[in-house]
């Protein structure tokens, strides 16, 4: 800063993937500015993140302008080129790919950054300390904030940036049918939260995409301080050259740590954000199924009473929920006595039916020294400090509270010990959590939430590291359900508050929503748009968490929350019971069909996951990510796609009579239902009535199913598949089939199944993929799964009629019954073996 004579270094480094990452800070700093959020995000603290090589890279400076080029072969895989181009004065830096500016650092010269400073006797009003209603913050270190201008030349739309109640496709803060404020990061507990806000809510994740038919880009910006983003659509003109999106961020303390995504695809991108922040991990297989949840079921013989309800109206379900009325007076690892006098035997009794239990452990602790947990957490001194150094106390659903502080190491892994089997009374292993308000929530703070000049641990104020603080707590109770079992299992835990990197702990949901149709239509975007930003493990509440749905709302929510890759239906205390059976028909029927079909798609939406934990693409896909040159779809945000092989059409109005459907790109597609075929692009209007759901296999894709009905995914673990193979306009298709034991991390050693699934020539085959490793583990799984078998193949979209079906399996070839119509063939109980090579040709 040439006017204050503060010197500030700018640091550039190069990935080799072709991200580029660019951090500003004070190089002489009054007081240490908070720099830890890398170590909360990035892959393993950022130690293991891969950097180029000098010989990869080309320096060429001239006149003030460096310009960093990579080679192509070696950023990304793709025959794009890269380049980095810098500028002194003014400072900038443009990230070029094939020669073109994609990503443009400060070149509309917001760049700004308030160096520390001692506190001058004239202060201006605001910087020093600032009140808000009857709150005073202190902000002892003044003013610290900075921003800069990010512009992405050339896009055509911006997306990402959750959690906001905003369409997919992020409207602009700045010009015509604006927003008339920013979109804010930081996490704070909304109750009833405004549609089509840039407000903040529950989550922050600051990365944000932007697509054009011929690129798409990114660009993290790691900071956990409150942050606000502008967004301006900008057109070309006299001024410049080409249209894009002009983005202005703003943080309030911290450092500059921004990294560039360069793409140039949407794959890329995601592959990239993944190599950052480490992609979601594959979950408890149970998880993926239906949860059942609300505020409050009122005690142990209510709990077994609703899963003999579902059972008896043969509706499958995983898990059951208890929030925070089953503890001892808000006391968490508690039990009320009276209403749950034997917890372990009542999940005995669901474990037999192969249910779960999950219960509410919140981040406040009630303040009360008769109270164990809050005498020794006190005694240890674990929670968070006000500003004049005692204990920080608010007010939450026990009273008064404190907060554990979870920038402490020793509070997080003592945190962690609360879950041992032997501390948390009453808990099983079949046993699971819910962090709730760990915004946090703090019902008499400042927006509900904690003061930002409470203090951490380290002496850091809260305001440095408010929106992470959700995730440490998230990631010690992961971490504690990790360390009950030896060997490890793999834990479930649900977060309302979430940041970059919280994929890795956990599920998270959009929070307390209305039962309105209008919010049922907002949980789409807000799904997508949190899969788009790496949060892929998110469901919004089925039903509306406040307020009555009728029968039809209820109906159509369960048709479409049956694709969230977290399935819950949950409700206020308030509310009407509604589980499914009390709506009576035809909306039972409906209901049960729904979860069926949910049911029916696990291995399906299991492979997926494994997809993802690999390469981070999202479960639930926006249409421009599978179709990134269709421009009519980039703002699409009612339909969308789960994995590349379905994409669901809702119905989220009341009383519709139909849907109107795009069918994109030259391509086949096919009622899953009926198996009627639509030959793309088209765009037809659909009828509708309330049993009509509208989902859609893609011409090209297998998909694996298990048909047999059971009452939990447990009990499925041994069932037959089924293969949907949907022919493409040349008669072929693919896929993958994902097993393992849906539980260990076995996997991570070789101990699974994963096949190639591939029809062609009238002929499918199976086939170990590139990943399946001959190890030990792997046979080991592979012998305890080879009685498990391939019960039924229907093949649709045939172009000619077959007769006869030959299976070859190893040596041994027969033949087996099949029956076909014009376009589809049934082949019954090939009895293949999934563990196995094998052929089934068509004649």
């Amino acid at each position: 800063n040439q006017a204050d004579g503060v010197p500030l270094q700018v640091e550039v480094t190069f990935l080799a993937s072709g991200v580029v990452r660019m951090r500003v800070q004070e190089e002489t700093p009054l007081a240490p500015r908070y720099d830890d959020t890398q170590k909360h995000v990035l892959r393993d603290e950022g130690q293991s993140l891969v950097y180029a090589r000098g010989e990869d890279l080309q320096l060429v400076s001239e006149a003030g302008v460096h310009t960093v080029s990579y080679d192509g072969s070696t950023a990304v895989g793709s025959n794009a080129t890269f380049s980095v181009r810098m500028t002194e004065r003014p400072w900038t830096l443009t990230y070029l790919v094939d020669g073109k500016p994609s990503v443009q650092l400060n070149t509309k010269g917001f760049f700004r950054f308030e160096h520390l400073r001692h506190k001058p006797e004239d202060a201006p009003e605001g910087e020093w300390e600032e009140r808000f209603g009857s709150w005073t913050d202190t902000k002892p270190r003044g003013p610290e904030s900075f921003g800069m201008d990010i512009g992405f030349a050339g896009a055509e739309h911006v997306y990402g940036i959750p959690e906001h109640s905003s369409p997919l496709s992020l409207r602009a803060t700045r010009g015509k049918d604006a927003y008339d404020q920013p979109y804010r990061l930081y996490n704070l507990d909304v109750f009833e939260y405004e549609l089509d806000n840039p407000m903040a809510l529950y989550g922050s994740v600051p990365l944000m995409l932007a697509h054009s038919a011929d690129a798409t880009a990114g660009v993290l910006w790691l900071n956990a301080a409150e942050t606000w983003v502008d967004v301006e659509h900008v057109r070309s003109g006299l001024f410049r050259r080409s249209a894009g999106v002009d983005t202005h961020w703003i943080s309030e303390a911290g450092v500059l740590d921004v990294f560039v995504l360069p793409g140039p695809h949407a794959r890329d991108v995601f592959a990239q954000y993944a190599e950052l922040v480490t992609p979601t991990p594959l979950p408890r297989e149970f998880a993926l199924g239906y949860h059942q949840c609300r505020w409050n079921y009122l005690d142990a013989a209510d709990v077994l009473g609703v899963s003999a309800g579902l059972h008896t109206h043969e509706i499958p379900y995983d898990v059951i929920w208890l929030d925070i009325e089953h503890t001892d007076g808000k006391r968490y690892f508690t039990w009320d006595a009276a209403k749950f006098p034997d917890p372990i035997a009542m999940q005995h009794t669901l474990a037999q039916d192969g249910h779960r239990l999950v219960t509410v452990v919140d981040p406040h602790v009630k303040h009360d020294p008769a109270y164990a947990v809050w005498s020794d957490a006190n005694a240890r001194g674990l929670f968070v400090k006000a500003r004049d150094g005692t204990d920080f106390q608010g007010w939450c659903w026990p009273g008064d509270s404190n907060w554990l502080d979870c920038f402490n190491p020793n509070a997080t892994a003592w945190l962690g010990e609360q879950y041992a089997l032997d501390r948390y009374n009453g808990s099983t292993t079949s046993l699971f959590v819910w962090n709730d308000m760990n915004e946090p929530s703090v019902f008499n703070g400042p927006e509900i939430t904690m003061d930002k000049d409470a203090v951490h641990h380290g002496g850091w104020e809260h305001r440095q590291v408010h929106n992470v603080n959700g995730m440490l707590y998230h990631k010690a109770t992961s971490d504690g359900l990790r360390a009950r079992e030896t060997p490890a299992l793999r834990p479930f835990v649900l977060s309302r508050a979430y940041f970059a990197g919280s994929q890795r702990y956990g599920a998270i949901w959009t929070g307390d929503n209305t039962a309105t149709w209008e919010h049922l239509r907002a949980s789409v975007p807000m799904v997508l748009s949190n899969n788009v930003a790496g949060i892929h493990f998110v469901g919004a509440d089925v039903g509306g968490f406040f307020g009555n749905p009728d029968s039809q709302l209820l109906t159509r929510w369960y048709q479409l929350g049956i694709w969230y890759p977290f399935f819950r239906a949950h409700a206020h205390i308030d509310t009407k019971r509604r589980e499914p059976w009390l709506l009576g028909e035809p909306y039972l029927t409906h209901i049960r069909t729904a979860i069926r079909q949910r049911y029916r798609l696990l291995p399906y939406l299991y492979t997926l996951f494994r997809e993802t934990s690999l390469t981070g693409l999202p479960l639930l896909r926006p249409m421009w990510v599978e179709f990134p040159r269709e421009t009519s779809l980039f703002a699409e945000d009612s339909a969308f796609m789960v994995g590349s092989a379905i994409m669901v059409a809702p119905v989220t109005t009341a009383e519709a009579q139909s849907v109107r459907v795009v069918f994109p790109s030259h391509e086949v597609w096919y009622d899953m239902h009926s198996h009627a075929a639509y030959s793309a692009p088209l765009t037809r209007q659909f009828a509708v009535q309330l049993a009509d759901t509208l989902v859609f296999a893609r011409g090209g894709s297998i998909v694996p199913t298990r048909e047999r009905r059971r009452r939990s995914s447990a009990l499925m673990q041994r069932d037959p598949f089924t293969l949907y193979v949907y022919a493409s306009r040349t008669g072929s298709a693919s896929g993958q089939l994902y097993v393992d034991d849906g539980e260990s991390y076995d996997y991570e050693n070789g101990s699974f199944i994963e096949r190639d699934l591939i029809f062609a020539n009238a002929t499918l085959e199976s086939r170990p993929s590139v990943r399946t490793d001959a190890s030990g583990g792997q046979s080991a799984f592979a012998a305890a799964m080879a009685a498990v078998r391939i019960e039924r193949v229907v093949v649709v979209g045939l172009l000619r009629t077959f007769t006869t079906a030959t299976v070859v399996e190893g040596d041994h070839e027969r033949s087996v019954d099949v029956s076909c119509g014009d376009t589809e063939c049934t082949i019954r109980d090939p009895a293949v073996h999934i563990t196995n090579d094998w052929a089934i040709r068509l004649a």
